[in-house]
């Protein structure tokens, strides 16, 4: 019989295994595990250069809740890129109140995708001091992160954010003019 001790040790050695299968099957295992000696392996995973595996480690953060939310914004101030975007997406699903102010300052992000998932994850928060900043992100760049905040604003049900919404919505696709029109009816409702 083995100890789940000896699985740990094993599902730990497995992340740094040359074979993408077994670090995806180890990261696996070790959300299942969520033992506190499993997240800094899980953290390294996130660099690791398979997209499935990185997305798997994401995912087996998220598991540990509150615990991998330090470890996660520090990963967040010191790589960039698609670690980001993982650690970001980790971040989100843990939905800790606390990243809030992390979310609002990574709608500055220079990666589209981590201002995406943040414009996204604050909306899930349900945080009102993030209004104003997504009322900024209206005016993005990014179709993507446009959309995201529009979205976000409507389930943050708050009035400053119905004048901006159909100021954007004027110069929006027709994509956009319906997220527009949809978070108005909530804001509304």
């Amino acid at each position: 019989m083995t100890s789940s001790h000896d699985n740990l040790t094993e599902a730990i050695n497995n992340l740094k295994s040359d074979d993408p299968e077994i670090r995806k099957k180890a990261a696996d295992e070790l959300g299942e595990l969520c033992s506190d000696e499993s997240l800094n392996p899980l953290i390294g995973a996130l660099k690791d250069e398979n997209p499935q595996v990185r997305f798997k480690a994401a995912q087996a953060l998220s598991k540990f809740g509150n615990s991998a939310v330090d470890p996660l914004i520090e990963i967040l101030n010191k790589e960039e890129g698609e670690t980001l975007r993982y650690a970001t997406f980790a971040l989100k699903k843990i939905g800790d109140p606390s990243t809030v102010d992390y979310f609002i300052s990574a709608l500055d992000d220079e990666d589209w995708g981590v201002r995406k998932v943040a414009a996204r994850s604050l909306g899930e928060l349900g945080d009102k001091k993030a209004v104003e900043p997504l009322i900024k992100v209206m005016e993005d760049e990014d179709f993507g992160v446009r959309l995201a905040a529009v979205r976000s604003l409507g389930d943050l049900k708050d009035e400053k954010a119905i004048d901006p919404i159909k100021k954007a919505r004027r110069k929006g696709d027709k994509e956009f003019k319906k997220a527009a029109n949809k978070s108005l009816k909530k804001i509304n409702s």
